[in-house]
């Protein structure tokens, strides 16, 4: 079995294209043209082409290409948003709020057209992005399923609080937690393979693989292949192995 799996985008479409590239790439390599490519979600935000980055996806959707893609924290602000836009997500500190400058949601609007006005009421906007967006890009963000699992493998955001079975994980774990699934040694049954914390290389724990190489900050997308559990990160070099610095216990 093997399986492509692409970290945070935050909105950098050149990124995601070149990390497709990779994929390409590796894929005329091995010969597999079928397996699927997973995307850890987190489309949105911080980087300057939220529109594009979704549009992109889209566009291979349409074509029938195998890609999978999940709901990250900034995705789900955005749904939120776009349905009602009262909602306050309660994981986000005291102060924090989808356009505050952290979050990264107004350069999400700023790529489809809109700009936030001084003193500008809620509900003014709202119906201003509502009109600005469109309505397969808003049915495609509110429909991201938050968990995707293929043999010894798990997909999820962020991670899984440790010890809970799968389907009774709240969606705001899935999206949101860094500790104590971070910090677990624990064998959860699968490979984990998440994004939302950022570090700048992909990282392989035995029991999770971390594959948010930083996009949001400026650094590149690594794209990986999984077979099993052997990982690679792909390369403009080709493939370069990622071992695990521990087993699982």
């Amino acid at each position: 079995m093997r399986v492509y799996a692409i970290g945070d985008v935050h909105g950098y479409q050149g990124e995601l294209e070149r990390a497709h590239a990779l994929i390409a790439e590796d894929r005329a390599r091995s010969g597999d043209a079928a397996a699927p490519v997973i995307h850890i979600g987190d489309l949105c935000d911080r980087g300057p082409d939220t529109r594009g980055v979704i549009g992109f996806l889209l566009g291979g959707l349409e074509r029938g290409e195998n890609w999978i893609t999940l709901m990250g924290n900034h995705d789900r602000l955005m749904a939120r948003f776009l349905e009602d836009p009262s909602w306050l997500d309660p994981h986000l500190p005291v102060g924090l709020h989808w356009f505050h400058p952290r979050m990264g949601g107004e350069t999400t609007l700023a790529s489809y057209g809109i700009s936030i006005e001084h003193n500008e009421r809620l509900n003014h906007l709202h119906a201003r992005v509502r009109a600005a967006v469109p309505e397969a890009h808003r049915a495609f963000i509110r429909s991201l399923p938050s968990s995707f699992s293929l043999g010894e493998l798990l997909f999820v955001h962020a991670g899984i609080r440790p010890g809970i079975p799968l389907a009774d994980q709240a969606e705001e774990d899935l999206v949101w937690i860094r500790e104590p699934f971070l910090s677990s040694k624990a064998d959860h049954g699968w490979l984990v393979v998440h994004g939302h914390t950022p570090s700048e290389e992909v990282e392989h724990h035995g029991n999770r693989l971390g594959i948010d190489t930083g996009a949001g900050h400026g650094r590149q997308l690594v794209p990986v292949v999984i077979e099993g559990r052997d990982v690679w990160a792909l390369t403009d070099k080709g493939r370069v192995a990622v071992k695990p610095d521990e087993p699982a216990t």
